[in-house]
């Protein structure tokens, strides 16, 4: 039976473990969500606030590395006293310093961030291997590396709870005030640690007893970590942009990864050996079969993802348990493979979208994940067999020939390249290849990267190298697709805009959700009456700029458009809406509740918001504080149309909720085109008016426009307060 003592001290050490992971996890989408009013929903804000992550976050483990050279008691003081000062930047929140005309925002927005809460998440990123050494400086007859699975299960629980518990029942300022009270709970538990350890020097059992761990071991460690966490950000993008655009989506591979850590790094081995030894049969069977993007098993092959990268990191994190170092190398440890997993960060989420046109790290990792997950021959006749001289040349040379065949016949075929043909075929070669080649890497390599081109890389390869056929942004992928008399632009899974080719009538015809029987049509159309000839209209979103052909002379035009690739493809004339009808219509690049706050008060008549139909919601522009910024931008008569058109999200609530709270009148139509009408999407859209009069003259009698009802007990959305959750429609 163990010593109560023990025990004790042991469960301090895991709460300790486990409140500073929980907080960690929480405070990461907590600072984003507080700095998007202010910052606005630019991609460079996330994509700063994550670099600001994983820099404290390697700078943490590091100073635990280094104080690891002190005496354990010294160590506690220390740390006490780094956790105290940064009690000086409590309530946890964003800065009040403004950016300065003329500043740089990729570098003045990281710098905002450290500034707001460095200190803090830099003493809390320290505990779990700070924690980790000093439980075996207190306890050294014990592997103290359990404890990380404990670290990671707080993670988990904190990245979950944000979502799911406290961003649907607590304000902003309440989400910082519990915060903070769990950092100074953090404190007291840091407390009570330090008085477990030795007073002198370390015990000699807990003392480095090997030599140091060499180059080549050190590498290791860095890439199996770099993998797992490039692949977790790969999956969310390659999910959410070839399978399904679905919000708080990217949530789920990053609770995966961080449960993978709990089972890896776990006392108990049975799950963690089970999944390690059947991940590399999982990557051959999936990674292919996942790059044929099938949309319309859209969900299926969103688990099957999902799947993937839980196994793969899994066995790539049990292979780090593997070759873990004795207890005293620990941080050094953890250092190299938080670094990894910073370099894994800054390749998917950085480099990534800036090299490649489509989400190419995907395959990538795949495969090197098949080149780093331990295997096993699945017989001992496989594995002598391949033992036998010469079999492994033989048998890579075997594949390349079937793969170069294969490739020959897709080649001839003129659809070849662009449709997977025979997927049942295809996936039982490979299956069988696969499962023949486990154990001998480089055939078992070729087997994976020859699925993964069968199935979708050569279609996904042959869009790349077709000009102007795909573009990359920050803000996801984007295909162009020139069809039968017409022209799509898809961002994802989601049509954005169809454009008729043929003649120029054609070429100007309202499309998709801006057809003239749409509620933005109705508007557009009603629009000379209402403002006169010189009436000005702005967009948020521009899409293909469909809005544009109902530009009449004399008319205003202002888009306010987030990412520059989409105005690079109406510049470029790949949609040529904005060109042929509103060559001198003006674009404003950025967030658009920014760029509208800057603009002059009453400076525009209409104004359609654009900005949801692609499923992921901007939340900072439906706020009660967001609507206030219209209401001020539009004239007293001005009308605001609001399309909300979405597979996943009712926005109808929260609309009529800012409506009810703003004084505004609003009225919905929910658009059903008829079979025939081809060109034509479903839409709803609302439009909202402070002027009974303006509202009924654009309604016009015309159309089954009805009135837009609250939902009873639903509070407006604030820069407070707002939670996705009660929403959802999947």
């Amino acid at each position: 039976m163990a010593d109560p003592a023990t025990a004790r001290g042991r469960g301090l050490f895991v709460a300790t473990i486990l409140t500073g992971s929980f907080l960690l996890f929480l405070v990461q989408p907590m600072i984003a969500r507080i700095a998007l009013p202010r910052l606005g929903g630019a991609p460079a804000v996330w994509n700063s606030a994550m670099l600001v992550y994983q820099a404290l976050l390697l700078g943490g483990y590091g100073y635990a590395h280094l104080l690891g050279r002190v005496a354990p008691r010294r160590q506690g003081h220390v740390h006490l006293l780094v956790l105290l000062a940064a009690c000086a930047f409590l309530p946890i929140g964003l800065s009040d310093k403004v950016l300065p005309v003329g500043a740089e925002p990729a570098l003045w927005v990281p710098y905002l961030f450290v500034i707001s809460i460095g200190p803090l998440f830099f003493a809390v990123s320290a505990q779990a291997p700070l924690m980790q050494r000093w439980f075996a400086s207190a306890r050294p007859d014990i592997d103290p590396y359990a404890l990380y699975a404990a670290s990671n299960f707080g993670s988990f629980a904190g990245l979950l709870a944000f979502p799911l518990l406290v961003e649907p029942l607590l304000s902003v300022s309440r989400q910082r005030w519990l915060w903070s009270a769990g950092y100074l709970l953090l404190i007291l538990f840091v407390a009570a640690c330090g008085r477990l350890l030795p007073a002198g020097r370390e015990p000699a059992r807990a003392q480095a007893q090997d030599p140091p761990p060499g180059r080549a071991r050190v590498a290791r460690w860095i890439a199996l970590g770099f993998v797992p966490s490039g692949m977790m950000l790969a999956t969310s993008t390659f999910v959410s942009t070839d399978l399904v655009a679905m919000p708080l989506l990217w949530v789920i591979p990053l609770a995966l990864y961080l449960l993978s850590f709990s089972i890896a790094f776990a006392a108990r081995r049975g799950i963690a050996d089970f999944l390690t030894n059947t991940a590399p049969v999982t990557i051959v069977l999936f990674g292919g079969v996942l790059m044929g993007g099938f949309a319309e098993r859209a969900t299926f092959s969103a688990i099957t993802a999902l799947i993937l990268l839980f196994m793969i990191s899994v066995a790539l994190h049990t292979q780090l348990y593997r070759l873990r170092p004795e207890p005293a190398r620990l941080t050094g440890f953890y250092l190299a493979m938080s670094f990894g997993g910073a370099l894994g960060g800054v390749f998917a989420g950085l480099i990534a979208p800036t090299l490649f046109d489509w989400t190419w790290e995907y395959p990538l990792l795949i495969v090197a994940a098949g080149a780093l997950v331990p295997q096993t021959y699945l017989t001992p006749a496989l594995r002598a067999l391949w033992h036998r001289r010469g079999m492994t040349v033989a048998g890579a040379t075997l594949i390349v020939g079937a793969l170069c065949l294969a490739l020959l016949v897709l080649s001839r075929d003129p659809a070849g390249f662009r449709e997977v043909h025979h997927t049942g075929v295809i996936f039982t070669f490979v299956a069988i290849g696969g499962l023949v080649s486990l154990g001998a890497r480089l055939p078992y390599l070729l087997v994976l990267a020859s699925g993964l081109l069968l199935f979708g890389g050569v279609r996904s390869l042959s869009l790349s190298l077709e000009p102007g056929a795909r573009v990359r942004s920050y803000f996801g992928v984007y295909t162009v697709a020139d069809e039968s008399r017409r022209r799509t632009l898809i961002h994802g899974t989601t049509l954005h805009g169809v454009q008729l080719t043929g003649t120029r009538a054609r070429e100007r015809t309202p499309t998709t959700y801006y057809t003239p029987d749409s509620g933005v049509g109705r508007v557009m159309r009603a629009a000379p009456m209402l403002f006169g000839p010189e009436a000005r209209i702005g967009v948020v979103g521009l899409g293909t700029g469909t809005l544009a052909c109902y530009t009449q002379p004399g008319q205003r035009w202002s888009f306010y458009e987030i990412d520059p690739a989409m105005v690079a493809l109406t510049r470029t004339r790949r949609f040529t809406f904005v060109a042929d009808c509103a060559p001198r219509a003006t674009m404003v690049l950025g967030d658009a509740r920014l760029s509208l706050e800057r603009a002059h008060p009453a400076s525009l008549d209409v104004l359609a918001l654009d900005a949801f139909s692609s499923d992921a919601v901007p939340m900072h522009l439906l706020t009660r504080e967001a609507f206030a910024g219209y209401a001020r931008v539009l004239s007293p008569h001005g009308v605001l149309a609001v399309h909300i058109s979405n597979r996943f999200v009712n926005l109808r609530p929260v609309v009529a909720a800012a409506a009810r709270a703003g004084g505004w009148q609003a009225l919905i139509l929910d658009h059903r085109p008829s079979l025939l009408q081809e060109e034509e999407t479903p839409s709803s859209w609302v439009v909202m008016t402070r002027d009974s009069w303006t509202l009924a003259l654009v309604a016009g009698g015309e159309g089954d426009w009805r009135n837009l009802v609250r939902r009873p007990g639903f509070a407006p959305w604030t820069d407070d307060y707002a939670s996705i959750l009660p929403l959802l429609t999947f």
